[in-house]
């Protein structure tokens, strides 16, 4: 097993950088992005609710998603030392038991900012923090097959911040179109989050993760990710001509045909194009996740009022 540096005295404080760079900030956007989206599709007027929207979008990234990066990196060490070892806790930027005390002070953090937002967040908040807990750590540790971890990070990321925002504004539970985009976004992330595999095949390899690309090799994987992500497409465009919002359904076909086209590239050689898709392709699925939401925006909102 690989050791990590322990040049830093265990009881000495992380510095604030480092605890920034353990929550990822540049990971708080999918999150953040879903729940922007699932605010503006319900439909709902959002200046009345402007304080516990933003909340909300704080509770979904930097506190969820910020608490769920600490766990994976806490769990994820051991790993990291081989694949990454520039990360804060393999280098001894976090010494000690740092990484594992951060994530449990942001797992109370969140809680405490969800109970201020109602029993509906209080209870997704709680989902999503178990799911974060049993993607990284034992004895689920979710993300030892790449089919169950991708699927739980999928809802954690997307899913369960649209229909929370949703809920929020609303009031009460959103629309059966609304909770399908919200599931089919969720879905498709599952092909997004296995983009990120392909960098730390040989790590994963040697540590028993089974990613998609050690299950299946990076080829299939590969397939199966685009597979996944244009379905989930394809399934939003059905529940907006469904809706009789055609135009919302023409945005995101063209979006889905736009990544088409980045697709066959990416397929042409996985490994090296990961990054580049990760950025081109994925960029045109979060545009439509927008264009749909705007599209849902048109349609009369639809809520089970709770107390």
């Amino acid at each position: 097993m690989a050791q990590i540096p322990s040049h830093v005295p265990a009881s000495s404080p992380p510095s604030l950088s480092a605890v920034v760079e353990l929550l990822k900030p540049i990971t708080w956007f999918p999150p953040m992005w879903a729940y922007a989206c699932g605010a503006i599709a319900s439909g709902a007027s959002l200046g009345d609710r402007w304080l516990p929207i933003l909340l909300g979008i704080l509770l979904a990234g930097p506190l969820l998603c910020g608490t769920s990066q600490a766990v994976n990196d806490w769990y994820d060490r051991h790993v990291d030392a081989i694949n990454e070892p520039h990360r804060v806790i393999p280098s001894g930027r976090m010494p000690g038991h740092w990484g594992l005390v951060v994530a449990v002070a942001m797992s109370l953090l969140s809680m405490a900012i969800a109970a201020l937002l109602g029993p509906l967040v209080f209870a997704a908040a709680a989902l999503g923090l178990a799911l974060a807990w049993g993607y990284s750590a034992p004895p689920f540790r979710f993300k030892r097959n790449g089919w169950i971890g991708n699927g739980v990070v999928g809802l954690s990321y997307e899913t369960l911040p649209w229909i929370t925002a949703a809920a929020a504004a609303l009031g009460g539970t959103p629309s059966s179109t609304n909770l399908g985009m919200a599931l089919f976004y969720g879905v498709g992330a599952h092909g997004i989050l296995t983009l990120n595999d392909f960098k730390s095949i040989r790590g994963d390899r040697e540590m028993g993760i089974n990613t998609l690309p050690v299950l299946h090799g990076p080829q299939n994987a590969a397939r199966i990710a685009c597979a996944i992500m244009a379905v989930a497409q394809v399934g939003i465009v059905v529940l907006l001509i469904q809706a009789g919002l055609a135009a919302g359904a023409v945005l995101v076909g063209l979006s889905l045909a736009l990544q088409a086209l980045c697709m066959i590239r990416f397929l042409g050689d996985p490994e090296a194009k990961a990054v580049w898709y990760s950025a081109a392709g994925v960029g045109l699925y979060v545009t439509g996740m927008m264009a749909a939401a705007i599209a849902m925006r048109t349609s009369p909102p639809s809520a089970a009022l709770f107390g």
